[in-house]
């Protein structure tokens, strides 16, 4: 267990690097073993859920060589062995090896998926496009076993735009017989990277980034060479902190429009931005910030990975803001521990009403989740005094180098194991 220490009311000025996407690595590494040879996959954030799919791979077999931001990743030898709960329960997205699997094996048995606990986060969009493949289900308690004679191409219409769904049902269908068609997919930057990186290795995908992806099956993937797009919700985030507490804070090595929704809420804000091709700086505040309201949505609305930083954030406009959570319905469990740091912050149903500006203090938190941690963070920082934050493990998993970026940019932040 660690803790993390933060001493907060500090001005932050300079630059900080993003690094790769996790949401994309997460699916990028499992992707990887559907290949007939070898995968490079270079800018891999070092983070512990890159950790436990490398756990997953060399369990299965497959040779695993990881260097500086990279990762070469070889299954000629692999084996299809059951993954345990003990490698599933790490991290939600430990259910992209049940499509890789399917798709290379045509079988997958694994237990259900860990992650954090930010609602109800059932999986069955992406066994019915399993079944829609040609596969069959049995669940044995806690176990999946998911298995096709044949995989073959199948329209299939996703009831809502799910991210892993459509992830999933890619991996699988890239090697079944025939033509997949996925409607209402979902149209995040990180379902682009993994397309691109099938199509590099010899995939036949178009409309990736659409609401309608097609996919023709083929029989052999080869070696290939990928790179990670930036990380836009840790781009958001920093970019969030910045606002709080920074000038002349640039967050660099992004990709602008990947944020464009959490962007178009800081400018009605009158967060004062220069906006660059591949960074975003916050400059010197100008003008008190207005209070304004948001609702998560599906790409390219704004991110529900956003939504907990941007209300430490409103907790510091002048007025009354609103903030609607449409996606899931646990990823209020910040706002008690904000409103312990001093915030003014109301929760009815889905909607957090925030009054502000409030003066933050120091006290003791804890991260219930991975973004609820950054938010966390995000208001430690901004806090006069001492912020204790236990359960970091949750923040580290998501965050490449947290301590030392901020650090960097002017920030007091200490780890210690308990």
């Amino acid at each position: 267990m660690k803790l993390m220490e933060i001493d907060g009311g500090r001005e932050l000025s300079g630059t900080i690097r993003i690094s790769g996407a996790k949401n994309a690595t997460v699916a990028l590494i499992p992707a990887a073993i559907l290949t007939d040879d070898e995968a490079t996959i270079c800018n891999i954030p070092e983070i512990t859920d890159t950790d436990a799919l490398c756990d997953i791979l060399e369990f299965l077999k497959v040779k695993v060589n990881r260097a500086s931001e990279s990762i070469v990743i070889d299954p000629k030898f692999m084996e299809n062995a059951e993954i345990t709960e003990e490698f599933s329960k790490k991290l939600r997205a430990s259910y992209y090896f049940m499509g890789a699997l399917l798709g290379k094996f045509k079988k997958a048995v694994m237990y259900f998926p860990g992650g954090c606990s930010i609602g109800a986060r059932p999986i069955d969009l992406h066994l019915k496009g399993f079944e829609a493949l040609g596969a069959t289900i049995k669940i044995e308690k806690n176990k999946y076993i998911v298995e096709a004679e044949e995989l073959k191409g199948a329209n299939i219409y996703l009831d809502i735009a799910s991210v892993g769904a459509t992830i999933n049902i890619m991996l699988a269908a890239v090697k079944a017989k025939g033509k997949t068609v996925i409607d209402n997919a979902a149209k995040e930057p990180e379902i682009v990277n993994v397309a691109t990186f099938l199509n590099n290795m010899g995939a036949k995908i178009v409309g990736a980034g659409t609401s309608t992806i097609k996919i023709e099956g083929v029989d052999h993937l080869s070696k290939c060479f990928h790179e990670v797009i930036p990380d836009r919700i840790e781009a958001g985030t920093y970019i969030i902190i910045g606002a709080l507490c920074g000038k002349n804070f640039k967050v660099d090595n992004m990709i602008p429009e990947h944020v464009d929704s959490l962007i178009s809420k800081l400018e009605e804000m009158d967060v004062n931005l220069e906006i660059g091709s591949d960074y975003v700086t916050i400059l010197e505040k100008n003008k008190p910030y207005k209070a304004t309201n948001v609702k998560t949505a599906v790409y390219p609305g704004f991110p529900t990975d956003l939504q907990q930083p941007f209300t430490v954030l409103l907790t510091q406009a002048h007025g009354k803001s609103k903030v609607n959570e449409t996606i899931w319905e646990n990823r209020f469990m910040h706002v008690p521990y904000l409103n312990n740091l001093g915030a003014n912050i109301i929760i009815q149903n889905q909607t957090a009403t925030i009054l502000g500006p409030t003066d933050l203090k120091g006290t003791s938190v804890v991260a219930t989740d991975l973004r609820a941690g950054a938010a966390l963070v995000a208001a430690a920082l901004t806090a006069t005094g001492k912020t204790t934050i236990t359960n970091v493990e949750h923040i580290l998993r998501g965050y490449e180098q947290i301590i030392e970026k901020l650090t960097n940019v002017g920030a007091k932040i200490t780890i210690k194991e308990i």
